[in-house]
């Protein structure tokens, strides 16, 4: 096969004609010469006979046919390629047939140039010339020129990455100085990749498989240049579609904006289900820099001296700060992946550290009473008390409103009652119990352990109360006692 620019078309249209002279030349010697030996008088006889000139043609070797003017080949192609030209205009086209022609001399012109032109003209196919997108090791996509691959290139990669990046990561690469190191949050695009290997070729194929740049960019996206169709059917949902089509449900949506998981899909309505398989994919990896703070740890303590459930504040945290060099790695504008590449500490952080205590917390009272209230006191003593029994000791004018626990036990009542207003009951399980009414806040829960001196309350005057006090008990063995008894 041959190939020829349109521009030079017409400069080599005549030269294929004789691409066999050589051959052609040893063929008509070899005929004359047998001829000559065969008899002189033939010559002589044939002196006033008229000898023409017939043209063999053969197309790939093989025998085509006789013509009487060779320029009539000439004709034919010149047609066949300027009728070719007006349906592909801008493409260099050539013939692509191979034609070889060897002239005869005869005395008799018996040819059938219509038949032979016929032929010919079926034969004869064009070929444009073109470059190929080769594509690990497979060309099958063809374009006008190298300016428009180099657009297909460009057209790809502008799905990653951005112009001003490109640009930016073309003329660095060109540049002999050394890259400067990342400045804090600053981005920069470092590498540019295709899944495929991506090669241009030059090559002649039929003018119909040379597509536009749109066309040869959506076949690499895709895998097809038409997108598939379905209508929504009654009783459709999404997951359903999206399995029958074999695709996933956020792959369906993806491919239809708009549609979400919460959307109403009406009947007859349009959706996008093509399974798109990219014969190429555009990488691009991305270095960032950034200062990211370091969250302090919490640790925790043993501490023998405080009760177990008791917390206390030994060390406060602060966070840190670090300097994070990371790489980010896209395909067709989606994050794939994300690695650390360099991290430095610019700041340490300091642990939160909490003292937690251990010390078993005694349920059992000691029968030894501490005074219940921050000083202050007896306001009215237990007994007879206008015209009634009154079962407790009065304790004001503290100096703080904090209600302590007398020993050590469990609380077994806390909530308002009648008289009492608010009041909480500590059982010590040594027989002994206390009453703690008329509080202002209650500041323990039923169940809970409290050892002696724990702040279970606040001083004040709910229920039945002639100003701000504590009014406080002690049962023995279920028998109401004088508090003043046991207090020391």
């Amino acid at each position: 096969m041959f190939f020829n620019r349109k521009e030079k078309k017409e400069d080599k249209s005549s030269n294929f004609i004789y691409r066999r002279l050589q051959k052609v030349g040893i063929i008509t010697a070899t005929l004359f010469a047998t001829i000559g030996i065969g008899s002189g008088f033939a010559f002589e006889k044939a002196e006033d006979a008229s000898i023409h000139t017939v043209y063999h043609v053969y197309s790939d070797g093989k025998y085509v046919g006789m013509l009487s003017d060779e320029k009539q080949i000439e004709q034919l192609t010149e047609n066949k390629l300027q009728k070719a030209a007006e349906d592909f205009d801008g493409l260099p086209l050539t013939i692509g047939t191979e034609l070889s022609v060897v002239p005869e001399n005869v005395f008799t012109v018996e040819t059938d140039d219509k038949q032979v032109l016929g032929k010919l003209q079926n034969m004869l196919t064009v070929e444009a010339e073109a470059i190929g997108i080769k594509i690990d090791e497979e060309t099958s996509l063809y374009v006008k020129d190298m300016a428009e691959y180099d657009e297909v290139i460009q057209t790809l990669t502008l799905q990653t990455v951005s112009q001003e990046e490109l640009a930016e990561f073309e003329a660095r690469n060109q540049s002999t100085e050394p890259i400067p190191p990342l400045k804090e949050d600053e981005t920069r695009l470092v590498k540019i990749h295709f899944s495929a290997d991506l090669q241009p070729v030059k090559g002649q194929v039929e003018p119909e498989s040379v597509r536009s740049v749109q066309e040869i960019v959506t076949l690499l996206n895709k895998g097809t240049l038409e997108d598939k169709k379905y209508e929504v059917q009654a009783g459709d949902v999404l997951g359903k579609i999206a399995s029958a089509h074999n695709m996933t449900t956020a792959k369906l949506m993806e491919q239809n904006p708009g549609v979400t998981e919460n959307s109403l899909l009406q009947i007859g309505q349009e959706l996008n289900v093509t399974v798109l398989e990219p014969l190429v994919e555009v990488e691009a990896h991305y270095e960032s820099k950034k200062v990211e703070t370091i969250k302090f740890s919490k640790l925790t303590e043993k501490d023998e001296s405080q009760f177990k459930g008791e917390k206390k504040l030994k060390q406060k945290g602060s966070d840190g700060k670090k300097s994070v060099t990371q790489l980010t790695r896209m395909r067709n504008g989606n994050v794939i992946g994300r690695s650390v590449v360099e991290e430095d500490v610019l700041v340490e952080s300091v642990p939160e550290i909490t003292l937690v205590g251990t010390k078993v917390i005694p349920s059992r009272g000691t029968g030894k009473f501490m005074w219940p209230a921050d000083g202050g006191y007896v306001s009215s003593q237990m007994g007879k008390r206008w015209g009634r029994v009154h079962q407790g000791i009065d304790i004001a004018r503290p100096s703080s409103r904090s209600i302590f626990a007398a020993d050590n036990g469990v609380v077994t009542n806390v909530g308002r009652h009648g008289t009492y207003g608010n009041r909480i009951i500590i059982t010590h399980n040594n027989g002994y119990k206390t009453l703690y009414a008329h509080l202002a806040k209650m500041d323990v829960k039923v169940g809970q352990t409290v050892p002696k001196g724990t702040k279970i309350g606040v001083m004040g005057s709910t229920g039945r109360s002639t100003g701000m006090h504590l009014h406080f008990e002690v049962y023995k063995n279920g028998s109401n006692i004088n508090p003043l008894s046991v207090l020391r």
